[in-house]
């Protein structure tokens, strides 16, 4: 059978077509299509929270239906069917029918667990090996296989530390025996800050994978949270390659920095701004913000938060070099309710990780939802046959030809060559060793993906909010489009039209003031402008502009049509107000031609906005008086009087 796979079949076939939840009454029924009444109260209630005066039932519902039959146009000439139409639309239901496909209550969970987790800090200790480049962010077997035999290492008894130093290629904690410091919660991969919290002290992780490597994890201790510090400091570099009489006059300067710190009256801030390497925090007076844990240097971290308010500490020395510390303020760990909007931010945030674990519990759901059955005697044949040969065109092919079914789910059947299409499509892991996991992995993700696809085939049904959001805007992409066609962009083109809207109006277009109407020529000097006069004479009005600007290319030429008092240039030829200097000095000669002053305006270029305007108007008019005739319009009276106004 031919089941939707692509998110584009699983909802193509409401485009155009809209949502009905069932049971739902009509209100109104418009060319020839019934608006549930669910719809017709939630954007009844949504205009009214936009208006500042409450607009009655029977108002909205006059300006709705003129709404609904513009739709039923733009319907009616098919704009739901073209490729920019159904791209936009549909990219949109997917971001709209996200916050619907999650797990409420893994949701919730994570961010408890976010917050029990910020509780704590805790000392992480690894060993790490890098992703590298070429496999497009996935590991390698290499990788894999040193982090295993040092594992293996270190739990038949070899030194965490040694081999922290010996093989971890995360230099800045390797050369400190894999210690990182301290961390809380939010700082590392996910997958890693799990590991960390979760392994006991002094035991081993298993080898963990992350964006960027994997990890051997050695527990470390744990400790209360300790919130955020301010703190001030001045800094004293010190080279990595200083010599040993460099380094002692550095420190020997920083004690006589730290003399002038603690004498009486003496301004931290000043001494700092003037006096620490630290350039960027010296224009703030030292200050280098708000931090918490693991955001520092771990002597500096240290240091800062042993302080007391307004304490100056003695010299600390870090791998920067020498610091002075003066700690300005301290904030205890937020409570829960303050935290959480910040943690959904995390969860929410792409590369964070939480979203596997958001989809992979929706997921397990999904099949329950759905009845999801698998073949698993047939399943266990498939991965032994890719654990001995590996995975390739040869293990697909065999296999496409079995006909068998794999799984079901929602009382449909799907076959063998279904999934084998499905695993054509990426790239072969011909290992026979990895085969079989890689094989689970992506049945695990076929199976999901289908599921998710048909959940969101069905959120309309299920879902009120979801189903009124799409609708509304499904509507709103036709509304504008055939609004553009019929209106705002015909008005815009249709020149001719406009142009004898203008004359059968002219009455109402009027000025207070007159205007100078002409061409506006500015040139470098008095013999350049004569020649361009000389110029005009010889050409028509209507060629005049390309011609000089492309025969003259230092002179700048504009028509100008220009009340008086609006280009003082204008007014000094046109209006007799005497000799101006041009402020644009690059053109001191400037000059007029078929310059005349006029009182009204001439055609519809002359006020063309306005003119605009009151076009689109007269065919918005007339658009309506043709829906009107065009489209048959019912009105449930006993139902639409059942709409409620919430409070």
């Amino acid at each position: 059978m031919n089941k939707p796979f692509l998110l584009t079949l699983a909802v193509a076939g409401v485009v155009g077509a809209g949502f009905a939840a069932k049971n739902d009454p009509a209100v109104m029924r418009i060319a020839g299509r019934d608006v549930p009444r669910s719809e017709f109260e939630y954007l009844f209630n949504k205009n009214a929270g936009q208006q500042l005066e409450q607009q009655s039932l029977e108002d909205y519902a006059e300006l709705f239906k003129i709404y609904k039959l513009k739709v039923a146009d733009a319907l009616e000439e098919h704009l739901d069917t073209t490729a920019a139409f159904q791209k936009e639309y549909l990219g949109y239901a997917r971001e709209l029918a996200q916050p619907y496909m999650i797990d409420s209550t893994c949701y919730k969970q994570l961010l408890h667990q976010m917050y029990d987790r910020a509780q704590e800090e805790v000392e992480a200790r690894h060993i790490m090996f890098f992703k590298p480049r070429q496999y497009g962010g996935m590991v390698s077997r290499e990788a894999y296989t040193r982090a295993d035999s040092v594992l293996t290492a270190l739990r038949q008894g070899a030194d965490f530390e040694e081999m922290a130093r010996m093989y971890s290629q995360d230099r800045s904690s390797a050369t400190r025996g894999g210690s990182m410091g301290y961390v809380t919660v939010n700082q590392t991969p996910l997958e890693f800050e799990t590991a960390i919290y979760n392994t006991p002290e002094g035991q081993l992780s298993d080898i963990i994978e992350t964006s960027v490597g994997v990890h051997i994890i050695k527990g470390g201790k744990h400790r209360k949270a300790r919130g955020t510090v301010e703190v001030l400091h001045i800094l004293q570099l010190v080279p990595e390659d200083a010599t040993p009489e460099e380094q002692a006059r550095i420190k020997a300067r920083i004690d006589s920095i730290y003399t002038l710190t603690t004498a009486p009256n003496a301004s931290f801030e000043a001494l700092a701004a003037r006096l620490s390497d630290d350039k960027r925090s010296a224009r703030q007076g030292g200050n280098v913000g708000w931090f918490g844990c693991g955001r520092m240097l771990p002597e500096f971290d240290s240091a800062s938060f042993a302080l007391g308010i307004n304490e100056i500490s003695t010299p600390v020395r870090t791998r920067a070099g020498w610091h002075i510390i003066k700690k300005v303020g301290a904030k205890e760990i937020s409570s829960y309710e303050e935290s959480e909007p910040m943690f959904r931010q995390v969860i929410e945030h792409p590369e964070r990780g939480y979203g596997k674990i958001l989809f992979s519990e929706f997921s397990a759901k999904l099949r329950k939802k759905y009845h999801f059955k698998q073949n698993k005697k047939l399943l266990e044949q498939l991965f032994a046959s890719a654990g001995e040969n590996g995975i390739d065109s040869t293990f697909i092919n065999t296999w496409k030809t079995n006909q068998a079914e794999i799984a079901s789910w929602d009382g449909t059947k799907y076959t063998m060559p279904e999934f084998m299409d499905y695993l054509s499509r990426f790239a072969y892991e011909t290992s026979p060793q990895a085969a079989p996991g890689y094989l689970r992995k992506r049945f695990d993700n076929y199976v999901n993906a289908q599921l998710h696809k048909l959940q969101l085939d069905r959120m309309a049904d299920e879902n009120d909010a979801y189903r009124n959001l799409l609708n509304e805007y499904r509507d709103g992409m036709l509304l504008f489009e055939v609004s553009n066609r019929k209106v705002w962009e015909k008005a815009a083109k249709d020149t001719e039209g406009l142009e004898r809207y203008f004359q059968a109006n002219r009455s109402n277009y009027t000025w207070t003031n007159p205007h100078v109407k002409g061409f506006l020529v500015q040139a470098p000097s008095d013999s350049v402008a004569q020649a361009v006069q000389q110029r005009i004479a010889t050409l028509p009005q209507a060629e005049l502009l390309d011609s000089i600007r492309k025969e003259y290319p230092e002179v700048k030429i504009d028509q100008i049509l220009a009340a008086k008092g609006e280009n003082m240039l204008v007014d000094a030829l046109a209006f007799g107000s005497g000799p101006v200097q041009n402020p644009d000095s690059k053109y001191p000669a400037y000059f007029m031609s078929h310059m005349r002053v006029i009182t009204a305006p001439e055609t519809a270029a002359d006020v063309r906005a306005q003119v605009t305007t009151d076009y689109q108007n007269e065919l918005e008019r007339l658009w309506i008086e043709e829906l009107r005739a065009k489209y048959p319009v019912e009105v449930f009276d006993k139902e639409l009087k059942k709409v409620k106004l919430k409070k």
